[in-house]
């Protein structure tokens, strides 16, 4: 047997074996077009992809690759049926017009996203006037820097923004630009890596206001409800393979993003997936009360101009079950 068969017996068994935990949902090989980023949380999407869960729950889905300030667009069109982002973003998608309904949580950020400064900024005070590499006005950057300078006494009128990718504000910053950076995993370990660039002045170990859903527009979703189950068994079933097999799970998603299996470890370390008992509770009252103050720093952004008319129906918890 080669190497490449005994790598694709091996991965065969492993899904096989996770495959056994939860009955299929069949599906009828719907399709779903499903926008995402390279975002270590949502890795697990990928994973269901290649490994063939996806199909064996009855799916076809395609992966879109579609920048965060983006993906909404490609929703409003039609082009893709479900995106993965985060809580806040679907806030503002649905305040700025553009429904998507949430049905499983993904992950949650423990210090996977955060801010590089140089070694001589010490505090959030210190940032005043400074310059800082963050994304676009609707992305999760771009909150997390408003959010942590609104818990600080301050806003975006103290500091200078210029708009970069989270990959580019990182590379940035280490070749020397900007006085700051917002950026997220794996690209925070660029950071994390070439110390005599700066330093990490705070992440979501400080400021836990990142976390990912997967959310699908509401009349496909009433249209199949099937698929929709289907999606969401077939991230749980990701995350049991995860456990039955880290090393082989580990280089499949690291591939996706450039990274080996030892990188990819190291860059999901600073999250936690979230399995189907961790998004029951957090259904069951975390999502809405963080939907509403994430509404009040939205607002103060200028990211929406008005509140969402009921956060209730940007919800569906009845999939998580």
């Amino acid at each position: 047997m080669t190497r490449s068969v005994a790598k694709l017996a091996s991965l065969a068994a492993a899904v096989a074996c996770v495959m056994g935990l939860a009955p299929a949902v069949q599906a009828q090989e719907v399709k779903i077009v499903l926008g995402m980023s390279g975002w270590t949380g949502f890795a697990p999407l990928t994973l269901a992809d290649k490994a063939g869960i996806f199909k064996k729950n009855g799916l076809d889905v395609d992966i879109k690759m579609i920048p965060q300030k983006d993906r909404h667009l490609a929703l409003a069109s039609k082009s893709i049926q479900c995106a993965a982002t985060t809580v806040e973003t679907h806030v503002a998608w649905n305040a700025n017009g553009v429904p998507i309904v949430q049905i499983f949580q993904m992950d949650k950020s423990y210090g996977a996203d955060g801010m590089a400064v140089r070694g001589n900024i010490n505090s959030f005070a210190d940032l005043k006037g400074k310059t800082i590499g963050v994304d676009a006005p609707g992305t999760a950057p771009f909150f997390g820097l408003a959010w942590m300078l609104s818990k600080n006494g301050m806003s975006l009128k103290d500091v200078k923004t210029t708009t970069m990718s989270p990959q580019a504000a990182a590379q940035a910053f280490v070749a020397g630009q900007n006085d700051a950076a917002m950026t997220y995993e794996p690209y925070l370990s660029t950071v994390r890596d070439n110390p005599a660039a700066g330093k990490i002045l705070a992440t979501t170990l400080d400021y836990p206001m990142v976390m990912d859903t997967v959310g699908c527009d509401p009349a496909w979703l009433k249209a199949n409800p099937k698929a929709a189950q289907a999606l969401t068994n077939s991230y749980f079933q990701a995350l049991e393979m995860i456990k039955a097999d880290p090393a082989k799970s580990n280089e499949i998603m690291g591939a996706a993003v450039k990274q080996t299996g030892e990188q990819f470890a190291k860059s999901s370390s600073f999250l936690r997936w979230q399995d189907k008992a961790a998004n029951q509770k957090f259904f069951a009252g975390e999502l809405q009360a963080f939907m509403k103050d994430a509404t009040a720093i939205l607002l103060e952004a200028g990211v929406i101009r008005k509140a969402p008319d009921d956060l209730n129906v940007t919800f569906d918890a009845s999939f998580i079950k």
